[in-house]
């Protein structure tokens, strides 16, 4: 049996720091302090910057409307752990707040009520329709019930009734993929759906409708 001795090979980081010590001395010089240069410079615009910190911030508004509400509590648990992307800091007050999550049915007279809510809040704002009843009016289909892209613009739609946790966490990581420029998102533009918004005609006729603003409109229902 031959016994051969190896050098060690330095570990990676031991030579980073090593290096770093040697930028520091002004010891780099030529093609190693270019090198060093190249591997810690990143260069990125403005725009792409403020969408980074932005979409791995955002404060969810505390507000639950229905049953979906109980999934939506359990996602910031340790099983679901929103936290990791940056979203578990609930704000009590919709004038901290950027993100609302629709969770649960919508009634005509809670309608004006969230979209005052939704006007309080921080701009850019976001909303999420979190499951059938906020989206389709689910299995309360009557009279009663409107569903949230009526009076106010909804970014993404979760379906399920409930939804679990993991929905919701997959709606949000969409969203988050929306702020950070993913063009896979934008679902009106995807389905042709640009001006299929119900609107009413002549709001003076109509005075207790709901859904008489279109899309970013901040004026109120």
């Amino acid at each position: 049996m031959e016994i051969v001795r190896r050098e060690k090979v330095p570990d990676d980081f031991r030579v980073r720091q090593m290096r770093a010590r040697d930028m520091l001395r002004g010891e780099l010089e030529g093609d190693d302090l270019e090198q060093y240069v190249q591997e810690r410079i990143i260069t990125t615009t403005l725009d792409k910057a403020v969408s980074w910190a932005r979409g791995n911030s955002m404060f969810p508004l505390t507000f639950g409307l229905a049953c979906c509400a109980i999934e939506m509590m359990s996602m910031v648990g340790s099983r679901m752990d929103i936290g990791r992307f940056g979203f578990e800091a609930f704000r009590a007050s919709p004038r901290q707040a950027d993100m609302i999550i629709l969770s649960g049915r919508i009634s005509i007279k809670m309608a004006p009520v969230i979209r005052r809510i939704y006007d309080q809040m921080l701009e850019p704002k976001f909303a999420l329709a979190m499951g059938a009843c906020s989206s389709s009016m689910g299995v309360f289909n009557n009279y009663a019930i409107v569903p949230a892209d009526k009076f106010m613009p909804v970014d993404v739609h979760i379906p399920g009734c409930p939804p679990r946790p993991e929905a919701l966490v997959h709606g949000i990581l969409k969203l988050r993929s929306k702020v950070l420029e993913d063009p896979t998102l934008g679902w009106r533009e995807r389905y042709n759906a640009v001006g299929t918004e119900e609107l009413v005609a002549d709001p003076a006729a109509h005075p207790a409708a709901i859904n008489v603003f279109p899309t970013g409109d901040t004026s109120g229902a």
